[in-house]
């Protein structure tokens, strides 16, 4: 986290954790320790620069960061910025021709407050109790992901818009109303080959943009200097995505696998630690526990660390699809190369042979809070099980089993497979609030008697897993979906909030696969 730092997948920074992840496990004494490439991902690339400062009528230097997938303003570049606010493509034509030479200051007007609640907090008894509720979801909506997609496709003629118009730059700001010097950064566009952006994207720090948006309220001009080098990875420059895998091999049941994971790849303008170097060294010290303890597992044991999970559970999904079962390509143009193993509307999913061999697949992912129980995912046959296996960690505060579904974590990869996959309950802390896909994603951030308690805790039920003399108890595999309507065109897209959010990594998950409400005052996007 703060040698290597921010690991964007394709970046040169993600290939170096990669390697040293698979060096380090290799020194704790696993086997096969090695990285699995997978593709197509798209262009590689990294921020090298950022520098943002108000020139008129004040001097002033910003807080300030690029957004990934877009590109730089080669060298320093000024201009006045002007207030655009486009709700709908019914508001392009009344900036068409105005924006030439132009930094572009985009979105609504935030609202900043102070903080009423806690900025970061543990589950307490009533937090515990809500998440253990359970109510019986019906089938699956896609109404939300198709909003969804009409929100990114408008969105995409947005920034065709700003290029066309050829504007300097785009700056929104961060979200949240909290503000502080927390600011959250993800994509401007898209890292797909030929759907790269034209124009440099920015966001500012909400109360540096707020400042701005008042003085031009105040019917007075002001100018920025910019100058942001942003570095792209293509053709024999690019750097295939990999996932670190190794084991620790098993004895009597050695051909059956008990697996565990945590994804690597981070965003980029913290350094990766909550979200999500945490669960990453959690699970590398659960393996290390083991080795170190001489023990034997039944079962082989093996570790996985995915990149592309900030894109969509990319890496967890191609090692499923390479290893365990997939879904039918997608027709959809916008999904062109993506795996399929969760896309149940692309038809019914076809197992490998290997997947028959893992018996369980263990996740954390949800920042460096204390593990306090398991979401179940919907298995009704495993609560015995880890209600047996977390008897001894009450003393710890893991007490707590729910039926939820839980989603956005590399645990959803497995179980779309039919493979048993579980993500483990966690005290929020400040995740939601300071550190996810934020500047503030940083080491200190860390809780290291958390992340000593959580390595405890996965080290033994990785360890009962293997021993169990039983395979785990599986689901269903879900059936496919009907094929959706034909999707509105840009024109009938609904509005936008923030015009200069553009292809968001992951669409907004059904109701029923959120995390359980947790004290937090934003959610989890």
């Amino acid at each position: 986290m703060d040698q290597i730092g921010p690991r964007l997948t394709g970046s040169p920074n993600m290939l170096r954790a990669n390697e040293w992840t698979r060096d380090k496990l290799k020194e704790f004494g696993l086997v096969n320790s090695h990285l699995e490439s997978w593709e197509p991902f798209g262009r590689g690339w990294a921020n090298e620069f950022t520098s943002v400062r108000m020139v008129s009528p004040d001097m002033a230097p910003l807080i300030a960061y690029a957004k990934a997938w877009t590109p730089g303003t080669n060298n320093a570049v000024r201009g006045k910025v002007v207030r655009v606010n486009i709700r709908g493509p019914q508001d392009l034509a009344k900036y068409r021709g105005k924006l030439a030479g132009k930094i572009v200051l985009a979105g609504d007007d935030p609202e900043i407050k102070p903080s009423v609640e806690p900025l970061s907090e543990r589950l307490n008894e009533k937090s515990l109790a809500d998440i253990e509720h359970y109510q019986i979801p019906s089938e699956r909506s896609n109404l939300a992901f198709r909003e969804f997609a009409q929100r990114a496709r408008f969105n995409r003629t947005l920034n065709k818009f700003f290029e066309d118009e050829k504007v300097l730059a785009v700056i929104d700001h961060s979200r949240g109303n909290i503000g502080g010097g927390t600011v959250f950064v993800q994509q401007g566009g898209s890292y797909k080959v030929g759907q790269t952006v034209g124009t440099t994207q920015i966001t500012l720090a909400a109360e540096h943009w707020t400042r701005i948006a008042r003085i031009l309220a105040a019917k007075k001009d002001v100018e920025l200097e910019l100058n942001v080098k942003n570095n792209f990875y293509d053709g024999p420059d690019a750097m295939a995505p990999n996932d670190t895998i190794a084991e620790i091999p098993g004895t009597d049941k050695k051909d059956e696998v008990v697996m565990l994971g945590a994804h690597l790849d981070s965003w980029h303008t913290g350094t990766g630690a909550t979200d999500n170097g945490a669960g990453t060294v959690v699970m590398m010290e659960a393996v290390r526990i083991l080795k170190a303890l001489d023990l034997k597992p039944r079962r082989t044991i093996r570790i996985g660390l995915w990149s592309g999970e900030e894109e969509g559970l990319l890496g967890s999904e191609w090692y499923v699809q390479h290893h365990f079962g997939s879904r039918p390509a997608s027709t959809d143009p916008d999904r062109k190369g993506d795996p399929s193993v969760r896309r149940r509307e692309n038809g019914p999913m076809t197992i490998k042979p290997e997947q028959a061999k893992v018996s369980v697949y263990f996740n954390v992912d949800n920042g460096s809070g204390k593990i306090r129980g398991v979401f179940l995912q919907e298995n009704a046959a495993v609560e015995p099980i880890f209600d047996a296996w977390m008897k001894p960690f009450h003393d710890l505060g893991m007490d707590t089993l729910t039926m939820r579904n839980t989603g956005g974590t590399d645990h959803l990869s497995f179980d779309a497979a039919g493979i048993p996959g579980f993500q483990f309950i966690q005290d929020p802390l400040d995740y939601e609030t300071r550190t996810h896909h934020s500047n503030m994603d940083v080491y200190d951030r860390l809780q290291p008697e958390d992340l000593k308690q959580m390595a405890v805790i996965v080290a033994s039920f990785v360890y009962m897993a293997a021993q169990r003399e039983q395979m785990f108890p599986r689901k269903p595999i879900e059936k496919e979906l009907p094929p959706p309507p034909p999707m509105e065109d840009e024109e009938n897209a609904s509005p936008v909030t923030n015009p200069a959010v553009a292809d968001q990594p992951q669409p907004p998950r059904p109701a029923e696969q959120r995390p359980a409400p947790q004290p937090s005052p934003t959610p989890k996007p």
